[in-house]
Order: structure tokens, then sequence, then C-alpha cells
């Protein structure tokens, strides 16, 4: 599956569903519980999840692909506020992964 995903999703996502429908496929990734690194030395405890954001990706077999993308949250204990990790699924101005992005913007010049 890592050839069908963005690059690097995998280190830090674990699938937890693929739904198949006549036109589509959805992909439900669910961000594992790694604590950030630029929160490492703080006393984080998981702390649920951010609503999910469906990003629409590569088509893959003439069928659109789209990724539920659930991020986890943590609790700072000594602060009391809630921190995520500072990654961005989604390209500005964009419903779809910086990748595909990339290539539709590519494809448009020719």
């Amino acid at each position: 599956m890592s050839l069908f995903l963005p690059e690097g999703i995998l280190d830090y996502f674990k699938i937890t569903d693929i739904v198949k429908s006549a036109d589509a496929m959805t992909i439900h990734l669910e961000e594992e519980n790694i604590v950030p690194k630029e929160h490492s030395g703080s006393g984080l405890t998981a702390h649920g999840f951010h609503e999910p954001r469906l990003v629409h990706d590569f088509p893959v077999r003439g069928k659109a692909c789209y990724l539920r993308v659930k991020r986890r949250r943590w609790l700072n204990e000594d602060t009391g506020l809630t921190v995520s990790r500072d990654w961005e699924p989604v390209a500005k101005g964009t419903r779809m992964t910086g990748e595909f992005a990339a290539f539709l913007k590519g494809i448009a010049r020719y």
C-alpha cells in the first residue's frame, strides 16, 4: 500500500480500513501514538483525535481515491494545553495531497 500513499505517511499513520465503491476508494488512516519530536521532553499523554479530514489523492485504476486522515492530539500535563504534530497533509488552497496538486499543476502547463 505504501506505493499508493504519499511518501512517508505510513511512518506516522496506520491504515484502519479501505472502503471501495463502484467509482471510488477511501483509505482510512489513523495517526499512531508517537509523540512529536518537538514535544518529546514534555509530559504528553494521548488525548483523542481531531475531526477526520477527507483528502483527494491520485486516482487508482480509474477510481477516485480519498484519504480519510484522523490526526491525534496529546495533552501536555504541565501546561494543560493540547498539542498536535505539525503535519499538513493538504496542499494550501486545495482539498488534495501536495503530490497530487503538484502533478495536476505540472500537466496543466502542457
